[in-house]
């Protein structure tokens, strides 16, 4: 049977004064499979999650999902897939600071007409999104971005991820800024929505207790080997 997601012989070093450089000989991953990506900071988990994006391409290798192969698009072609099929959860959140919480939950349904096909009403799925995130609708409709803390920004970017039951949920340290309480209550929601659609999850974290909730656990060192050329590097996400 052919992987949902496919990694083979990926390359990628960051250019400049960075010095890192990633490669993932192999990675498959089942249709529907909840995966969780264990890996400490500078571990490359962060370049790993945005080259399966498609936010950044490999210089060699292929990243395949339901068999197309993301290098071989035009960028153009290559943002519309994600916006399509990938619900992303950025570990710096990526709000648009001058717009409402709903407002940025509802963004993505702008771009992505196969995700907007799939919601009947956007502001009521936003809505009950956020409130099973544990986000009042006063604060989700009326709010300024600015104004939430790093723990409900995380919740409104976790809601714009999974709006429009995206085939593919892509987290990358989803759970750092909250609390016991509420990081439970993400994971519920995280995983009760991804079963749903029947999405594909692929998450990463420090925090190995986390990966009890997934089908499979690997260790970032198993799948991935980093290189640095330069101590002194200060360059992109790791």
């Amino acid at each position: 049977m052919r992987p949902f997601l496919s990694l083979k012989d990926l390359q990628f070093e960051w250019q400049g004064r960075t010095g890192f450089a990633l490669s993932v000989p192999e990675l498959s991953v089942a249709e529907g499979e909840k995966l969780f990506l264990l890996g400490e900071s500078g571990s490359g988990k962060s370049t790993l999650l945005s080259l399966i994006c498609g936010i950044i391409t490999a210089d060699a290798g292929h990243v395949q999902i339901d068999g197309t192969d993301l290098g071989a698009l035009r960028p153009a072609a290559r943002d519309a897939f994600r916006a399509d099929h990938i619900g992303v959860i950025f570990q710096m959140f990526n709000l648009l600071p001058y717009a409402s919480p709903l407002e940025n939950i509802l963004l993505p349904l702008s771009f992505a007409k196969l995700r907007r096909q799939r919601v009947e009403n956007p502001k009521e799925e936003a809505l009950r999104l956020t409130s099973a995130l544990g986000l009042a609708p006063e604060l989700v409709e009326q709010a300024d971005t600015r104004e939430l803390s790093i723990g409900q920004q995380q919740r409104v970017a976790a809601a714009r991820a999974l709006l429009g039951r995206p085939r593919l949920i892509v987290a990358d340290e989803p759970t750092s800024a909250l609390d016991a309480t509420a990081q439970a209550a993400f994971l519920d929601v995280l995983m009760t929505q991804t079963q749903a659609a029947g999405a594909t999850l692929i998450m990463v974290s420090h925090d190995e207790r986390l990966a009890q909730a997934f089908d499979r656990c690997l260790d970032l060192s198993e799948i991935a080997e980093v290189t640095r050329t330069s101590p002194r590097a200060m360059g992109g996400p790791l």
